[in-house]
């Protein structure tokens, strides 16, 4: 079977034009995980908020939606995980599972999964479902996130949304942007090849 086939065939993601084996997985998982932690290095503090502009939110959308649900979920457990056993790849170079932010890292997971799916449904292939399925993740994110910040801070939900949602609203725009050029001008690029 040629590249091109598997570029085209219905329910693929972007890893999966790499041949299939084990290791291939697991590589796309440990390398999913590391950009993520490598991304959170890239970290902007917000005054009054206990929560910084990262670019780990758009390193977990990416992973998700080229890897699919099963490796992006996988990819983003193990950052969790390892971050919160004490490796320092948090946001800002922090680690563990208490701080005011890691509800962000935990609905990272569960919207790199989500979007994963929506890729292998099609939603990476095109600017608008692209940027559907990028909304629809960093809803998810806050979903899980803000309410975390809300019990691990005291902070009422006026506050927490006020803190931990609305200074990201402009930045997460600029990445579905991002995204909705990159994934689908992939596809085209790769299909072109074929």
């Amino acid at each position: 079977m040629s590249t091109a086939s598997v570029s085209f065939r219905p329910g693929a993601v972007l890893a999966d034009l790499l041949p299939a084996s084990r290791v291939r997985d697991i590589a796309l998982v440990v390398g999913g995980a590391a950009l993520t932690g490598l991304a959170a290095q890239i970290s902007v503090p917000v005054p009054g908020s206990p929560v910084p502009v990262t670019g780990q939110t758009f390193a977990a959308l990416l992973v998700g939606t080229a890897f699919g649900a099963r490796r992006g979920f996988l990819a983003l457990a193990l950052y969790a995980l390892v971050g919160a056993a004490g490796v320092p790849w948090f946001a800002g170079g922090t680690s563990g599972a208490g701080g005011a932010s890691f509800g962000y890292v935990l609905g990272m997971l569960l919207a790199a999964t989500v979007v994963g799916a929506l890729a292998r449904r099609g939603a990476d292939r095109s600017v608008l479902r692209t940027a559907g399925a990028m909304v629809l993740g960093s809803a998810l994110i806050y979903a899980v996130g803000v309410p975390y910040l809300m019990g691990a801070t005291g902070m009422s939900l006026s506050a927490a949304v006020a803190a931990g949602l609305t200074p990201f609203l402009i930045g997460d725009a600029l990445k579905a942007a991002l995204a909705m050029g990159v994934l689908p001008a992939a596809w085209k690029l790769l299909g072109s090849r074929g």
